[in-house]
């Protein structure tokens, strides 16, 4: 990509469009197991007919190592278990509480990034990651709770964080070898299959649900999956975990946006001043990583 611009432009989009996961989620009359399944099951359904009219897809998935095919298989796994944690986490915290906890992933990147990439950040950029985190911090605070079931739940939150972190860390090393339909589907084919095996165990229905959460469904693998996490899949051959998962502090802005409108959900002063500090860290972070990394120019 020849222009960090237009990366970071696409980063907001797909940011913006991960924010209805939890606008949806929280629509959905179905088990946690079940809304995640869905959501991998058709966001690899509506991606399987790029793979099949492209040579080079069919090429690429056909060539693929023993080693690629397994890091691909585990990506799969970290996304399943990223979903069932947070989406448990739903039941027994907040969902601010839970979504703030759940986009803390620099936290992660940011050490994942120094010890296994290398990557250095400067002053200015750690100060703007850590204002980001503060901001959405302000969001949630009032709904945090002090309590053995919350406090469960916020746990459940902050290890779906790291579990996500591990998925695009696997990401970032395999989409230097993998166009983005390939690896979108094996990961994304992957995680259903687990989904499917663990919502079986539970002896949960896989087709008693209402139109509404069949529309929901299609929802979360449209707009929150392929036009959201699959840009964040796309961009990580340009863009390092670390400045993604900064990007997807973001979410929490895009949620508390779609709740005003969707839900009702009222704006508050408090909110506001978080939503103000999470732009200005983001800003912050994302000129000091322009400055100190510059984007590859390869083509998908």
């Amino acid at each position: 990509m020849k222009s960090p611009l237009i990366s970071y432009i696409s980063l907001f989009f797909g940011v913006f469009a991960l924010s209805t996961s939890a606008i949806f989620v929280k629509l959905a009359d179905a088990p946690v197991t079940i809304t995640a399944f869905y959501r991998m099951f058709f966001a690899a359904v509506m991606l399987l007919p790029f793979l099949l009219v492209n040579k080079k897809n069919r090429k690429e998935l056909c060539s693929l190592s023993k080693k690629h095919w397994g890091l691909g298989l585990l990506s799969g796994v970290f996304l399943a278990a990223h979903y069932v944690l947070w989406f448990e986490s739903l039941q027994y915290t907040s969902v601010a509480s839970s979504t703030v906890i759940v986009t803390l992933q620099p936290l992660f990147s940011m050490a994942g990034g120094y010890f296994l990439f290398k990557e250095r950040f400067s002053k200015g950029a750690i100060i703007g990651c850590l204002l980001a985190i503060v901001g959405s911090v302000v969001i949630g605070y009032k709904d945090f709770h002090i309590s053995g079931q919350a406090l469960f739940g916020d746990i459940l939150a902050f290890i779906s964080a790291g579990v996500i972190t591990a998925y695009f860390f696997i990401g970032q090393h395999v989409r230097n070898m993998l166009s983005l339909i390939p690896y979108s589907i094996i990961g994304y084919a992957s995680s259903a299959l687990f989904l499917s095996m663990l919502a079986f165990s539970q002896q949960t229905s896989f087709v008693d649900y209402s139109p509404k959460t069949w529309l929901v469904f299609i929802g979360l693998a449209f707009v929150a999956t392929i036009l959201g996490q699959m840009i964040f899949n796309w961009l990580l051959k340009w863009l390092s975990t670390s400045v993604i998962s900064m990007g997807i502090l973001g979410e929490t802005i895009g949620t508390c946006i779609l709740a005003y409108f969707i839900l009702d959900e009222v704006v508050s002063f408090q909110q506001g001043i978080g939503i103000a500090l999470i732009l200005i860290g983001l800003v912050v972070f994302l000129l000091q990583q322009r400055n100190n990394k510059s984007i590859k120019t390869t083509s998908d």
